[in-house]
This record gives structure tokens, sequence and C-alpha cells, in this order.
């Protein structure tokens, strides 16, 4: 097995085989600059971009990833093979100790931002489970799934301007409610504030021309690489706006993504068949390419003062449409797609009461207590809850990891 010059602890999420991106600046150095993550530092890939050809070079002194992904999949594949020769023991930059010290930075002297700039934002809806929950719970079992659901990947365009890298405090919303059926709506916080656990990908290559469609088999191609997400939700805001366009503000209030962007090559090895889909879906989103992944996801509250509770464990493999359906789909009418895009998946339920992706499925409704390390219980968010979303790949001895997707709630910011 190959070893970088760079310690790499056990269990670490960021080993050699997995070279995340990511935007990171430190204190001594404001600037927002490209970085791979590698065991417990940054690899800055602005203090190296000499060594990579110089058709990638601007890319790698940019200050988002919008360019690199802009390049293409052939680009990301020479960045990758050299970034990793960069790394390994005995390299031309091991040799350098000079720039070994100004361009491996720890972590803990990093902060963060988010990835890319982000032009538009689609969440799709493509966990069976989740959506036969919902559907028992305000349809019945006889009509859990809406018709269209196992025809097309149904999705609706987000708000891109609120999304925000891990670590940022979310407020509680404000808003219009119906807490009685047939009574007048009444207005104030949110009292049914959720999580939703998901993973979005990054759309990269140059994308399509307006009325253009991106083909089924060559989606693969637009996928830069995938992040964790909590794409929180207002329920009882929800509940009550959604008629007849959708969800709005109950939607708009902060979406949270991990920094880390694990490229499709580390995933690669951890690949499983597409989910079964019956009946047969039309040809335009029909692929024989797999392209579902064995992601193991694990959902935790930590109330103020307390300590973490795990709440859920679920996997990506569960999502009924992959990532290359959702491309074509999105596409089909014509519409055009950019680098730096972002898609989401939607809540990723299993098949199990402890792998149901938010506290609507998890308390059912409110109908169930979800009991926390510290003998509290919860069944939706509370001030000061934190929410933390942790993923990883694991099979023989290879962990390739994504990092946390974490943010506390705050209090909702009354009217003076």
């Amino acid at each position: 097995m190959a070893v970088s010059f760079v310690h790499v602890p056990a269990g670490s999420d960021f080993p050699l085989e997995n070279l995340p991106y990511g935007v990171f600046s430190t204190k001594a150095n404001p600037r927002k600059r490209l970085g791979v993550a590698i065991g417990d530092n940054v690899l800055d890939l602005s203090g190296v971009a000499s060594f990579y050809p110089p058709e990638v070079q601007d890319a790698l002194n940019a200050e988002s990833l919008n360019k690199l992904m802009s390049l293409g999949y052939t680009a990301w594949n020479v960045v990758r093979t050299k970034t990793r020769e960069l790394l390994l023991k005995n390299s031309v930059l091991e040799q350098n100790a000079a720039l070994v010290q100004s361009v491996i930075v720890p972590q803990k002297e990093c902060e963060m931002h988010l990835p890319a700039e982000i032009g538009d934002y689609t969440d799709f809806y493509s966990s069976i489970h989740h959506a036969t929950n919902v559907g028992i719970m305000f349809r019945g079992k006889e009509n859990a799934l809406m018709p269209n659901w196992r025809h097309i990947p149904v999705g609706y365009h987000g708000r891109a301007s609120s999304v925000v890298v891990s670590g940022t405090p979310i407020r509680r919303p404000l808003g219009q409610t119906l807490p009685v059926d047939g009574q007048p709506p009444v207005f104030g916080p949110c009292r049914l504030l959720d999580f939703e656990l998901e993973m979005a990908f990054f759309i990269g290559g140059p994308g399509n021309q307006l009325g253009e469609r991106i083909p089924v088999e060559e989606a693969w191609k637009n996928v830069f690489g995938f992040t964790l997400m909590n794409d929180w939700s207002a329920r009882d805001i929800q509940k009550w706006e959604y008629v007849p366009l959708g969800p709005f503000t109950a939607k708009n209030l902060g979406t949270t993504i991990s920094p880390w962007v694990i490229p499709v090559a580390a995933l690669e090895p951890f690949l499983v068949d597409n989910y079964p889909q019956e009946p047969e879906v039309f040809p335009y989103l029909k692929h024989q390419k797999p392209f579902n992944f064995d992601i193991n996801l694990e959902v935790y509250l930590k109330a103020e003062n307390s300590s973490e509770t795990k709440i859920c464990k679920s996997n990506y493999k569960y999502l009924y449409w992959t990532a290359m359906q959702q491309i074509a789909h999105h596409t089909v009418t014509g519409c055009n797609v950019r680098p730096g895009d972002l898609m989401a998946s939607g809540t990723i339920s299993g098949e199990t009461e402890d792998s149901y992706g938010s506290m609507l499925e998890l308390s059912w409704r409110g109908a169930k207590t979800i009991n926390l390390n510290d003998g509290a219980t919860r069944k939706f968010l509370q001030d000061g809850d934190e929410i933390i979303i942790r993923g990883y790949c694991e099979s023989n001895g290879v962990r390739i990891g994504f990092g946390e997707c974490a943010g506390k709630v705050l209090p909702a910011t009354p009217f003076q």
C-alpha cells in the first residue's frame, strides 16, 4: 500500500486514497485558496501549482473550486494523480523541506469556506423509504407514494444564497403556521424545526447550453464530487405554505454542507448496484453504469452543555434515483447546468426506524420521543441543539471519510 510522507492517523477520514478538495484560509494568510485534506493537514494547492501542467495551474490558484470543476473529468484525473504523487514518500515535495513547511497546513489552523460559488441549487426527493414514510403520515398507506414518484426524479429549485459551510449557526425561522385546522393562521417562531440527512454533488465539466440536454449515459462526467448536507426544514411553516407551489420559506432558512468535496474517483471502490426500479423507467433515464455508493451516514444530536447522541444511521445506497438520472431529468427540458451548481439527494432514510433521516420520521410526526444520552427527550429541535452529520466508506482497511456537516440552532430573532 502506498504511503504518504504526511502522517495519516489510524481511522482518519482523509487517507491518501481520499484526497478531497476544499477552500480554506488561515490567520497568517487570509486569502481563500484550494486545499486537499491529508490526515490532519491540508495541502495548499496554490503553493504547489507549478508542479502541475500549465492548463490547470490557473484553476489551482483560484479562490473557489469552480474553475477546476469546469475543466472536466480528464483534468480532474490529472490533478488527482499529480497530487497523490506529490504526497507520496520520497516525492519531490518531501525533498523540499522549506516548501513542505509552507504548503502543509494543520487543519486546526484552517478556516473552511464554501467549496464553490454556488450558482443554482436543486433538491431532489430520491429516497423511496423517506417518501413512503412521509406519504403514510399525511396520506395513508394506500396512497403513500404519489403517482409520479417511481417515474421521475422529483425535485424542486432551492435557495443557493442560504447554503452555508459546516459550523455556521442556523437561526430558528419566523413564519406563518396553522396549529389548528380550520382556524386562522398564526405568526411566530417555528415550533417544528427539523434536520434532513442528505448528500449532494457538485456539477462539473462545461455543463450544457440552454436548449441542450445531457444524456444519462454521459451524466457521470458532470459529477465533480460529493459532500454531506443538512437541509434544515421548518415543518409547521411548510405544512401551511406548500400548497400549491411547494416548499418556500420553510426551506430557505439555511442549508448546511460539509467543507470537503470527495471526488468520484475516491468513491469508485465502494460502488454498489443501482437501486432496483419498478416499473421500468423511460429510455432517457435508463443507464447500465453503476452509480450508487455504499456510504455510511450517521446523525448526532448534541444538546447544549451535553454530549452527542447518535439518533440515525443510514446509507447513501438506499436512494432510488441515481445522480446520473437526476442530471438527465434536470436537463431533458434543455435547462442548462453550470460548474458549481449543487444538486442534493433529498432526505436519505433506510428501511428500519433507526435509519430514518429526519426528526419528522424518527418521532413519527411527534407521536414518539427520541431519547438522548443525558436523559432528555426530543420530538423536534430545540434552541441550542447542534446537529452533526458524518459519513464514511470503509472496506479492506481503507476508510474514505467526508468530515463533518454541523450546525447549531440559535433562537429566533423577535420583532422589536
